[in-house]
């Protein structure tokens, strides 16, 4: 299974979909899915690092942690992850990301609000990991 990511068409939100070979990867494409329904990334430059860590919990958890940390992130300090490695750690996920200043790269879209737990789902298998996360804008 490659990676990869796309948004899909749904009424009045935002609707993300990743794949990858490996869970972590599977979450790394998720982010850079959510970024790209509402900023053009490209040529952008990172200008910052930053790492997280998720606490243990089950897949889905860490999804929506993750997602939800991007949108803290660029509410509280005008940051958004241009790339993303992620590993886990202990039950959980140490993130690095690679980070541009919102005001660095284009609008294209509407602000996500919230993660939304409706319709979600990540999964995986002996062909790789995918997901489905709806975000309220």
């Amino acid at each position: 299974m490659d990676r990869g990511h796309r948004a899909v068409p749904h009424t009045a939100d935002v609707r993300v979909e990743a794949w990858a070979p490996d869970r972590e990867g599977c979450l790394a494409e998720a982010v850079a899915a959510l970024v790209e329904t509402f900023v053009d990334t490209a040529g952008a430059q990172p200008r910052g690092e930053t790492t997280l860590e998720l606490p243990a919990g089950d897949d889905t958890d860490l999804l929506v942690g993750l997602l939800d940390e991007v949108i803290f992130r660029l509410e509280t300090e005008g940051t958004l992850p241009l790339a993303t490695e992620a590993r886990a750690v202990d039950g959980g996920l140490r993130v690095r990301w690679r980070t541009v200043d919102a005001d660095a790269v284009e609008l294209v879209g509407a602000v996500p609000k919230a993660v939304s737990l409706h319709g979600l789902r990540f999964t995986g298998d002996g062909a790789g990991w995918s997901c489905a996360v709806t975000v309220d804008v």
